[in-house]
């Protein structure tokens, strides 16, 4: 069957003029079911155009979006351990870092950027959720207080786009030492007088919204996406009650003063260089209108002079 597969079938379909297509060509929206073409979707910030609903998104194509023109600096990320705990479950925690490596072309789940944002340079922190869930452990929590030092070194605002499942089992007490790690370098910052902003987006849960993905000067959420400590399944095993409908969802979050502001994808760009040009006393960028000379106002005539009473 092998030879049949890997030889005979490809000898026909070269003879035929047949081509392979690729298995991700259509992508369907988890929400209507509708299949959308992957350019359409890549061009729209991986936001279904009809539902509106967001796609999880690289965090490359995140950096490509939010910066000016596209254009921006990798922060190299400092070496870590690779497996201090020589964890196994059913494989080595090695070889699943090889994997996702290898699937995502990452060394870790967080990429820290520089560049501009409407010609303000600023930092962003980027956390990609197809590697282990965005998962915190050593290598993240390191990248991440890089990137505050090094904000905090160029005097640039940050902007953090959380995505993560929570902590990273296989690195244990060292994944939850980065909590509070990630704490002191927000604190840092913000003595400096610097802007944080996070966008939390789907999922921001675990110990990532226990420490730093809370900590900003203005929260933003992306549309549904989820938000919270625990799942809500966990939470309603332990209550024993049944939870409201949208529960920990950003819209619902942001009725109840946990989030400042929902934002759609291709809105984020906008919103937050108008936050962050407000949070810097950023002078205003519109351009002011060119008056012609027939245009111009026509001066008010002097007043006479007073004359001198005898």
């Amino acid at each position: 069957m092998n030879w049949i597969t890997n030889y005979v079938r490809p000898k026909i379909n070269s003879m035929l003029g047949r081509r392979e297509m690729p298995e991700n060509l259509w992508i369907k929206c988890p929400e209507t079911g509708e299949m959308v073409f992957h350019k359409d979707l890549e061009d729209n910030q991986w936001v279904i155009p009809s539902s509106g609903h967001h796609m999880k998104i690289p965090a490359r194509d995140r950096l490509r979006f939010f910066f000016d023109g596209g254009e921006f600096e990798l922060l190299d990320n400092p070496k870590v351990a690779v497996d201090p705990l020589k964890f196994r479950d059913e494989k080595r925690y090695t070889d699943r870092l090889r994997e996702n490596r290898a699937k995502t072309g990452l060394d870790d789940t967080v990429l820290g950027a520089r560049g501009t944002l409407e010609s303000l340079p600023v930092m962003a922190v980027v956390q990609d959720f197809a590697f282990m869930g965005g998962s915190l452990g050593m290598a993240a929590g390191e990248a991440i207080i890089h990137a505050f030092e090094t904000a905090l070194a160029e005097k640039r605002p940050l902007v953090l786009f959380a995505a993560s499942g929570g902590a990273r089992m296989q690195e244990g007490i060292l994944s939850l030492m980065q909590l509070p790690r990630t704490t002191v370098a927000v604190d840092r910052l913000k003595e400096a007088g610097l802007p944080y902003v996070v966008v939390l987006t789907n999922p921001t849960t675990g110990g990532v919204t226990a420490s730093y993905a809370m900590l900003g000067d203005v929260h933003i959420a992306e549309p549904g996406a989820l938000i919270g400590f625990a799942g809500p399944r966990v939470i309603e095993q332990t209550i024993r009650e049944k939870l409201p409908e949208g529960f920990q969802r950003a819209e619902y979050l942001m009725e109840h003063g946990m989030v400042d502001m929902v934002v759609p994808r291709p809105e984020l760009r906008a919103t937050i260089a108008r936050l962050v040009k407000i949070l810097v006393h950023a002078p205003a960028t519109q351009a002011q209108p060119e008056t012609t000379p027939e245009e111009a106002p026509t001066p008010l005539p002097e007043a006479p002079a007073e004359q001198p009473q005898a």
